[in-house]
């Protein structure tokens, strides 16, 4: 992977020397003298990576780094320092630096995080353009993810969206079951028309019959007046049911009477109201379960299911976790006016390892408790809490048997890693804390 790549040292002999072994990786290589004069290159050029050196005249790296955080938070600044400024590095990277070396600059170790870099960085790109394709040309908002699971709900979604089908989305809690009802209504021809939500675990029986089909004054104490219910108020758009399966038997025989003839009554009320509704409902409950165990009418099932959408669980997406992480971040440090902050490698994997039980919801909700705590512009390991910085997996155990050469110890070991990873070579890189290359002549080596 090469990319763009602004080298900032007043010392002519060290950022030629840089640009000589970059350029040689096949890199596009500018380079600056002094702060000043990076940062005019900067405004005009759209670099991926700056590498400067902190003690510069008219401009210090610190306050390039500063400058960069401000008006271009997406470039990667891995910042240069003699032996006796280390402090101040390390100063750099809690202000927001990817990466600093020491000088003479360890040239393989710079190519490695290069590499990490400019990875981190297309991720965080490829995030927002995904991001904004999806809100512009399809409507599905904040549906983060290009991994296969995720790519077939929305498949789906384009298919069955211009449609009138009635829809059934299961999932588990947190899985965006709520985002999925909203891309059909944008897609679909009613999105011009309202998109009305219930949640139906919310309200007791009496209640959400009145909440779904209205009631006429005096239908029960306290009915002082009127009032239009949700399927009235949808007429035309499309009604959202979430947790369908808390209701009671008395509402699915009233819903499935709407499904079927597409009128009701008020509570309390004589005249049918005919209404135009696109229905979209939700759970995360086996339904069927609950239809053998008698606690959900078959027919109602049948009628609400005539689409099922059944979405993935973020455990068995994981390869969105990165997208979805650098989304959050980003949407919670601007929300709470803070640098756009950025993630190391060791604590996105962590994250990456967690299994997230409350799947999506639970990750926003750790992000931006992260985002609000931490105090510097990046997210270490230290900064996560503490049940994803010891959690352990059984499957991630490595054991051996005693006897076996250094040699087979170490292909097992790497063969474990890897799928751990999932057949991700960098992420096993960094895992294992060797270079992407090493790792590939081990693969070679062991013939694996």
């Amino acid at each position: 992977m090469t990319g763009n790549i602004l080298v900032v040292d007043d010392e002519k002999n060290i950022r030629e020397g840089i640009q000589k072994f970059l350029e040689i990786e096949k890199h596009d290589v500018d380079t600056a003298p002094d702060g000043e004069k990076a940062f005019e290159k900067i405004k005009a050029e759209d670099y991926d990576i700056v590498i400067a050196d902190l003690k510069m005249p008219l401009m210090s790296g610190e306050e390039l780094l500063e400058k960069i955080n401000f008006f271009k938070p997406y470039i990667k600044v891995i910042v240069l320092t003699g032996h006796g400024t280390i402090e101040n590095a390390v100063a750099s990277m809690k202000k927001g630096a990817y990466d600093f070396f020491t000088k003479p600059v360890n040239i393989d170790k710079l190519l490695i995080t290069i590499q990490r870099a400019l990875k981190e960085k297309n991720l965080m790109m490829e995030n927002f353009q995904l991001k904004q394709q999806l809100e512009e040309k399809y409507g599905f908002e904040k549906i983060i993810g290009h991994s296969e699971p995720i790519k077939k709900v929305l498949d789906i979604v384009k298919q069955v969206a211009p449609t009138r089908a009635s829809i059934l989305i299961e999932g588990e809690s947190g899985t965006g079951k709520e985002l999925i009802a909203n891309a059909i209504h944008y897609l679909s021809e009613r999105k011009n028309n309202s998109l009305i939500k219930v949640h139906c675990a919310a309200l007791n029986e009496n209640l959400l019959e009145s909440e779904l089909f209205g009631h006429e004054k005096g239908s029960f104490t306290g009915a002082l007046s009127s009032k239009k219910g949700r399927f009235e108020l949808s007429d035309g758009g499309t009604l959202f049911l979430d947790e369908i399966g808390e209701i009671s038997s008395m509402i699915q025989v009233k819903l499935l009477r709407v499904l079927q003839e597409r009128e009701f009554e008020r509570v309390g009320g004589a005249k049918s109201i005919k209404v135009d509704v696109r229905l979209i409902s939700a759970t995360n409950r086996d339904l069927l379960e609950e239809v053998k165990k008698g606690n959900f009418r078959e027919d109602l099932y049948y009628r609400l299911k005539v689409v099922s959408l059944k979405i993935p669980a973020l455990r068995e997406r994981k390869s969105d976790i990165p997208l979805l992480v650098n989304a959050f971040i980003r949407e919670f440090s601007e929300m709470n006016h803070k640098p756009i902050m950025t993630i190391t490698p060791k604590a996105l994997s962590l994250l990456e390892a967690y299994q997230w039980p409350g799947n999506i919801r639970e990750l926003s909700n750790v992000i931006e408790g992260i985002v609000v705590l931490t105090k510097g512009t990046v997210i270490t390991d230290k900064d996560l809490p503490e049940n994803l910085r010891t959690v352990s997996h059984a499957k991630d155990v490595f054991s051996i048997d005693m006897g076996l050469p250094m040699s087979e110890v170490e292909k097992r070991y790497i063969l474990s890693t890897l799928e751990f990873s999932g057949g991700n070579k960098s992420k096993a890189a960094r895992v294992l804390d060797i270079g992407r290359k090493t790792l590939h002549r081990k693969l070679d080596e062991y013939g694996i």
